[in-house]
Parts: C-alpha cells; structure tokens; sequence
C-alpha cells in the first residue's frame, strides 16, 4: 500500500493514504512489527484500544495479520458509557469484543464497567490494572472536538492525578455520536463515561493514532497545526516521543502542508 506523503509536526509523525482502506492496512501491519519488536524481548506486552467506526478497518486488518502472539497480550480500552443497558451494542466493550476481542485470543481481555454499583470503586479498580500492566502501545483516534478517549476539551488535564476518572460528555462529543450512527438520537447519547485519562493514555511506549474521515479534517488540523493545549487534547500528541497519526486525504484535507502538496502535484514525496 502506498502512501501520499509523511508530516512531521514537533514530534508527531504524520503519515497520509489515499483512503481509509489503505490507511488502516498500514496501521495495522505497523502495529504487528512494534508488537513482534516488544515481544522479542518482553514475555507480555500491554495495550489499550479505542472504540470507533473510525477504527474500523485497522482493527479488521489487524485481527487478519498472521504470527502475532495474541495469547501474550493483556489488552484494555479506553474509556466506557456509564448506564447503559448491559446489552446495549453501543457499549465500547461490545464494540471492542466484536471488532477484535473475540475474534484473537488474548492472555486476558480487561473491561471497564460503566454499570459498576460504585464508580469511583470502579475507576480506582481499573486504575490498578493500569498500573500493574504499564502500557506497551495504545491504538487511538481523534474525536470531532478533539477528545482523546473521552477526555473531552472541557475535561482535558494535560497534569491529570488520575489514571481513570468519571467525566461529563459536552455535545459535540456526544453529537458525533449520533453523526457516527451509533445512536439515533442526541437524547439517547449517555451524559457520563468513565475515561482512561491524557496522562494514563500518554504514558504508553508508541501511540499509534488512526483518524479517517472528512468529519475529522477540522480536529486533526488543530492537533497538527493549532497550539498544544487542553482545547484540543489530541495537540498533546505532539509531545510524545513515539506517536504516529494516520490520516487518508480526507482527514489531512485541512492540514496546509498537505495542501500546499496536493498544490503542487508532488503529494508522493516526504515534506518534512
């Protein structure tokens, strides 16, 4: 699969497919070689997931490459609804059990509950997990606002204490929900999520960040290009000394680099 062009934005190694597909075949074969790099000297290596349509492809591709060593990987997701019905298919660890879960055997598979009884039981429970497993490489996408996980501009603390914590959704959030086509409804969106926080989520060794779609041409612009700032939590991506953001055209569109290429005719070279 062929690439359009690779950005560099301070740290951040912005890479540009033609489309989703090829986006998320690249995503994923990068994934499995880091994956096979931290097994060759680790005898488990952790990894968080997020729940997405935008995460799609990489998971479906990912779940085809043959020789990973599943049954060596704890795996974890990001963040969840709370009070959903336990049955409900927009929960993030259906989503999850679906699109990956079921589909390869983990050494364990660790969920976050959004119907515990007690949630800051819950969040302090998960928040264990996390510090027991330290986390090898997490696979994420952008939100519409920004968001990472569900650390919503709003919620965003680039110097969280916390590891795991009950947040409030703001509507862009939960309108891309309904955009998303995973509710029918604003209404129907949950208010609250428990979210694995900026700081739990940048503490992974490599963060590989999957964004398709003109939906996120604005968000992905802010993070490459806009300041680093809560306002835009996925700006914090910047920062870290071994995240790659994947992109198709459509979600680069914005990007003035990326423009000033396609200006050009040149879109097949690296601009750095």
């Amino acid at each position: 699969m062929s690439k359009i062009t690779t950005l560099k934005s301070d740290n951040l190694l912005v890479s540009i497919y033609g489309n989703r597909r090829e986006m998320g075949y690249c995503a994923a074969a990068d994934t499995a070689s880091k994956i096979r790099e931290f097994l060759a000297h680790q005898d488990e290596i952790n990894m968080v997931f997020a729940a997405a349509p935008s995460q799609d492809e990489f998971l479906e591709e990912l779940t085809k490459i043959q020789g990973i060593e599943w049954h060596r990987i704890n795996a974890f997701h990001l963040d969840e609804y709370i009070d959903l019905p336990e049955g409900a298919h927009q929960r993030f660890g259906h989503f999850l059990c679906e699109s990956i879960f079921s589909k390869v055997t983990f050494k364990s598979v660790n969920y976050l509950n959004g119907n515990a009884e007690d949630i800051q039981t819950e969040c302090e429970r998960y928040a264990k997990l996390i510090k027991d497993h330290p986390i090898d490489i997490a696979c994420i996408g952008i939100g519409e606002n920004g968001h990472i996980a569900f650390n919503d501009p709003h919620v965003a603390d680039f110097n969280d204490k916390f590891i795991v914590k009950k947040v409030d959704l703001d509507l862009k959030c939960r309108m891309q929900q309904v955009n998303d086509g995973c509710f029918t409804k604003l209404e129907d969106v949950p208010e609250y999520a428990l979210t694995m926080t900026v700081p739990a989520i940048f503490s992974a060794k490599f963060i590989f960040c999957i964004v398709p779609g003109k939906n996120k041409a604005v968000a992905v612009k802010s993070a490459v290009e806009g300041p680093i700032s809560e306002e835009c939590p996925a700006s914090i991506l910047r920062c870290h000394p071994n995240a790659v953001l994947y992109l198709d055209k459509d979600s680069a569109s914005n990007l003035d680099k990326f423009k000033k290429l396609m200006l050009r005719g040149d879109g097949s070279e690296t601009a750095n």
